[in-house]
């Protein structure tokens, strides 16, 4: 079911990005760098099971792997370090996201040829 996300996506649209950022507890600045960056997100299966979703702006990149349905460390671009768990629900990918007793969700769905992610 993850094939479908398989590829290379590009930012098009952030919409309440900035309010999500503030809500996690980015600060000021990073969350400016995170506004202006357009990143080209990367996913891809790896024979050994793992998944990766690299991120990649001209301010940072990152790359996170991991295996559906188990907790994993990860270190966001914003520089929580998260305890992560990747699933697939209703056809989104699904990333819950545990740090400093606080959670996030971030759901990914294709729609129309393009890769929606929806935080909250």
């Amino acid at each position: 079911m993850v094939e479908q996300f398989v590829g290379n996506w590009t930012l098009v649209n952030s919409d309440k990005f900035d309010d999500y950022m503030k809500a996690v507890g980015v600060n000021y600045t990073t969350r400016q760098m995170g506004i202006l960056a357009k990143p080209n997100v990367v996913i891809s299966m790896g024979d050994d099971g793992f998944i990766t979703l690299k991120s990649v702006t001209t301010f940072k990149t990152t790359e996170f792997k991991f295996k559906l349905n188990e907790e994993c460390d990860e270190d966001t671009a914003d520089g929580r370090a998260t305890k992560t768990t990747m699933t697939i629900e209703d056809g989104k990918l699904v990333q819950k996201q545990a740090w400093d007793g606080k959670t996030t969700r971030i759901e990914r769905a294709i729609e129309d040829g393009k890769l929606i992610a929806v935080s909250n």
